[in-house]
């Protein structure tokens, strides 16, 4: 058996396919309609599952404006070297070659609940009896003191897919040895907690590799702690020594204001002047088709139902992965799929009348420290006390042997093809 089958399986991301549903039986004469907006980990494996698993009984259409998704995940290795660009980024053109996926390639610019229909940029309407709203994140522009949309080409952020990676890819490989890159964290809640700190040690896996060893990577940061912090931090200071500093909020006291023009950050502890990089990652919300629907408050997540993923603002929409507040489920891709499958189950049980069962989720991300050296964390979550709560948690350990991190980076490439199978194929 193939790795990346063989893992997809091991890791659970199959999981949420219920096994056994059965023919499907329809309501109605005509067939039930949903929408998915948003082609990510949450949108298309919804979309995916749904189409499928209803056997053409329910017409799904996805709305997605780019033709080709660059993957988030995983743009990290793209960043140190370890996969080419053209590795990450994926087509929808299977969904509906495989499983009669309509796709609309298109901006949804609004969702009438009223109406049951969606708004398309060239004004038409796309009608619902189940919505799923998966748009994932967009930035707070004015959450960095000087900091702008218009400065994210100067200092770009790299937290959307797309441009923005290929742009953090150019000023990573013209960073001069000795140079110094300044990255400013994101505050929480954000998508991918282990990423700006992956995202570090690819830089100095990439300027290490590059006779680049000098240079700096100073992480400030406005929490008092981040995902796997002391497996990172061991890692650093054995594999890139005097290369990675992350300071603490009580240490650097705040981000008083960046200069794009400059390249220089200001915090209340020092000013880092001419920076060769600075990288801005900025604070999150939900998407904003999301927010001006009323399923998010402004600035703000969506409240969901953790037994179904439905909004708890209207039950025919269900909100997916870095837009929805699940509880302690990370913002991830594998979070996004494993939270589409519950989605696309009861949407299958409530319009086709197939069987339905309690909502179970699973998560694991892992994390590319150095080459064959990955570290892990995640869980296991079922609905509990209002929220999606974790049942079981693991986390890599600072000092495994190279042989666990070596399977661990195993399991992270196998994952890496599974999911996207799971969403593309």
């Amino acid at each position: 058996m193939p790795i990346d089958r063989r893992i997809f399986l091991r890791t659970g991301l199959a999981a949420g396919a219920v096994l056994g549903l059965g023919a499907p039986a329809l309501l109605g004469q005509a067939k039930p309609r949903v929408v998915v907006i948003g082609g990510g980990a949450g949108g298309a494996t919804a979309a995916r599952y749904i189409a499928k698993d209803s056997q053409g009984a329910i017409a799904v259409t996805l709305v997605e404006e780019n033709e080709r998704y660059q993957t988030c995940f995983h743009s990290n290795l793209y960043l140190g070297g370890f996969k080419a660009y053209d590795e990450i980024v994926h087509g929808y053109d299977a969904l509906q070659k495989n499983h009669g996926v309509t796709l609309a390639r298109a901006r949804a610019t609004q969702i009438d609940r009223d109406k049951k229909e969606v708004v398309l940029a060239s004004g038409q309407r796309l009608p619902y009896d189940r919505l799923v709203v998966s748009p994932g994140i967009d930035l707070k522009y004015d959450s960095v003191p000087g900091w702008s949309q218009a400065a994210e080409e100067q200092m770009p952020h790299g937290w959307k897919p797309g441009r923005q990676t290929q742009l953090v890819k150019q000023r990573l490989d013209a960073v001069p040895n000795g140079g110094v890159i300044v990255m400013i964290a994101p505050p929480n809640p954000f998508r991918c907690p282990p990423g700006p700190y992956e995202r570090a040690s690819m830089f100095a896996h990439a300027l290490k590799k590059a006779g680049k060893g000098e240079a700096r990577i100073i992480i400030l940061d406005p929490k008092e702690s981040f995902s796997k912090q002391g497996v990172f931090q061991a890692d650093w200071e054995k594999r890139y020594p005097g290369m990675i500093e992350w300071l603490g909020p009580k240490v650097h006291d705040g981000i008083k204001s960046v200069d794009p023009k400059t390249n220089t950050v200001v915090t209340g502890f020092e000013t880092y002047k001419d920076c060769a990089f600075v990288n801005v990652i900025p604070g999150q919300m939900a998407g904003e088709i999301a927010r001006s629907a009323g399923l998010a408050p402004a600035g703000g997540y969506c409240a969901i139902d953790p037994a179904s993923m439905k909004s708890t603002a209207d039950p025919a929409i269900f909100v997916l992965g870095d837009a929805c507040i699940a509880g302690d489920m990370p913002k991830s891709a594998f979070s996004a799929n494993s939270q589409a499958k519950v989605a696309a189950m009861v949407i299958r049980h409530e319009l086709t009348n197939s069987r339905a069962f309690p909502a179970r989720y699973v998560n694991t991300c892992w994390s590319l420290v150095d080459t064959d050296n990955a570290i892990k964390v995640g869980g296991r979550y079922e609905p509990k006390d209002g929220k999606i709560g974790a049942t079981e948690t693991f986390v890599s350990q600072p000092g495994e042997s190279d042989a666990l991190r070596k399977e661990t980076q195993a399991e992270n490439l196998g994952w890496y093809a599974g999911i996207t199978a799971d969403m593309f194929s």
